[in-house]
């Protein structure tokens, strides 16, 4: 009897409970805060001016981070978009999303988003181009489901460069804020730019100006040529675009006096699509730019918060200053931690001791493996160090050879460390970059960021190794990973949602299968040993 009376009266329970968060939200300021989203497509920490990078010009991000907060541990649990994008919607980490686990799934329904959530408690909600994605979103009432929100791509306009998106970012945006009809509605708006995404109008950066020497340092996992140079000034070309867009929508923010209780949230999904970070777990994979800017809540702008933070962490953060909870927003459990904590404190670090460490990870990215398998990892950053799990050792980190290594993106550094190999020279960075791994992997981020330096075979450092091992696995194991149960396996059973799921076999069987993110020559034409010499 008691269970009947409370499945009846809970529905009113939660609406009387939404009604009074609205309302106390509501005494502490003139209306719910606005939220806006700015994602960059594949941007790696520290390439923006703020981080003290001089080759990449972002004036609105640094005007973020001057007015608001800089973020300088702030982690992508996956570094790949759709997987990365999945779980700054949902809270929760890739191992806890199912399918979503994985890049281009079918959405699970189970799951709602906090873009969803808003939408059904008052808040106008949409996205520009890029919102989640690649893959299937699913259906709702027999319509598609809008993650982000509904979409706003009308506008185009002539771009500087053929790689860049013809995309009005900036008109977009209008659109959506001139289509708010209630001046007093909450907005929540993703900006989805889909720079510095490759591909890329080679040189187009030196043609703006740029020169190759400006960049000081080449990460030691790429060669130091000119044409890395150019790659990369290339990428700093299509990433200074939209941080112009950016400030672009901040004036327009400032012009209709929204900015000022505007949560403005830059990051990007993942880090640079370049050999060994995008689609990866390095330093570089999962460490991302983040800026956070709110003139109206934050305490103490112009701080450098040092303690960590995960993309899982924005839901709730988001959830909470809109006056609702995980329940009252009808979303499955959320792990992450709301940053408000942050906002609130007059510190840089140490604000809150559980924010010591991320956890991140990986299953099936692009395919390209026998039977569109991943290649799953775990890791854990913490006390200075990268641990990194793989797995399955026997398979290719960054897809098979003979399919065109399809977990990297085409380009002219991917092209020029393949080259290399073919031709006998400079194999080293073949290996970095495509060779097969190890099982376990430890980096010194303090004195090695890029990486190359596995300490894990060294004996001063097995115990150090073995408790950052035990720590992931044993929150792993709470956070119910079935990995960690022995059911990884389940990860590789999800379906990929495209044209070019099965690819390996289609593709070795004579079929023309067009992968359109990496180039021709990519693919090996002969085999290539699992290590080089």
């Amino acid at each position: 009897m008691k269970h009947l009376l409370y499945s009846a009266l809970f529905p009113l329970i939660l609406f009387v409970l939404s009604g009074m968060a609205h309302r106390s939200v509501a005494q502490g300021q003139k209306k719910r805060p606005n939220i806006f989203i700015c994602m960059a497509d594949d941007a790696s920490f520290p390439f923006m001016g703020a981080y003290g990078t001089d080759w990449v010009k972002t004036p609105a991000f640094d005007r973020i981070a001057r007015e608001g907060l800089l973020f300088m541990n702030a982690y992508t649990p996956n570094a790949k978009c759709a997987p990365s994008r999945s779980c700054l919607l949902t809270g929760r980490h890739s191992w806890q999303l199912e399918e979503a686990a994985n890049h281009s799934p079918d959405f699970p329904a189970k799951f709602k988003t906090f873009m969803e959530a808003l939408d059904e408690h008052q808040y106008w909600v949409g996205h520009t181009v890029k919102g989640w994605g690649p893959g299937n979103p699913g259906k709702v009432g027999g319509k598609r489901r809008e993650l982000t929100g509904k979409a706003y791509n009308g506008r185009t306009l002539t771009p500087p460069s053929t790689g860049i998106s013809k995309a009005d970012y900036t008109g977009n945006f209008r659109d959506f804020l001139d289509q708010k009809k209630d001046v007093n509605q909450p907005f929540c708006f993703w900006y989805g730019s889909i720079e510095p995404h490759r591909d890329y109008e080679y040189a187009s950066s030196l043609r703006a100006g740029k020169q190759p020497n400006e960049i000081k340092q080449i990460p030691a996992y790429w060669p130091d040529t000119d044409t890395v140079r150019t790659d990369m000034l290339d990428y700093a070309f299509e990433l200074e675009y939209f941080d112009q867009h950016l400030g672009k929508m901040l004036k327009l923010l400032e012009e209709r006096g929204e900015l000022e209780n505007t949560i403005v949230v830059v990051t990007a999904d993942n880090g640079m699509p370049f050999p060994r970070v995008k689609g990866q777990a390095y330093e570089a994979s999962n460490h991302v730019p983040m800026a956070i800017m709110w003139k109206g809540g934050i305490q103490n702008p112009g701080r450098r918060i040092k303690d960590f933070v995960s993309f899982i962490d924005l839901a709730p953060t988001f959830l909470e200053l809109a006056g609702l909870n995980q329940q009252m927003a009808g979303m499955q459990p959320i792990e992450g931690k709301t940053l408000t904590d942050l906002f609130n404190s007059a510190k840089n670090e140490g604000v809150n001791p559980l924010r010591d460490h991320v956890l991140i990870g990986k299953e099936r990215h692009d395919v390209g493996r026998p039977h569109d398998w991943g290649y799953p990892i775990r890791g854990i950053v913490k006390g200075g160090f990268l641990y990194v799990r793989n797995y399955e050792t026997s398979r290719w980190p960054a897809g098979n050879p003979e399919t065109g290594y399809l977990n990297t993106d085409g380009g002219a550094t991917k092209t020029l460390i393949l080259n290399g190999r073919r031709r006998g020279e400079k194999t080293q960075y073949w290996q970095m970059n495509f060779g097969k791994r190890p099982t376990d992997e430890l980096y010194n981020l303090q004195n090695d960021p890029d990486c190359v330096k596995n300490l894990a075979s060294q004996t001063d450092y097995r115990r150090l190794m073995k408790k950052l091992r035990t720590q992931m696995e044993q929150e792993l194991r709470s956070q119910g990973d079935p990995r960690q149960a022995g059911n990884g396996a389940v990860f590789d059973s999800y379906p990929y949602s495209g044209e070019v799921n099965g690819f390996y076999e289609r593709y070795l069987n004579g079929e023309k299968v067009k992968a359109s993110w990496v180039n021709d020559s990519d693919f090996e034409l002969f085999p290539v040993p699992d290590k080089l010499n």
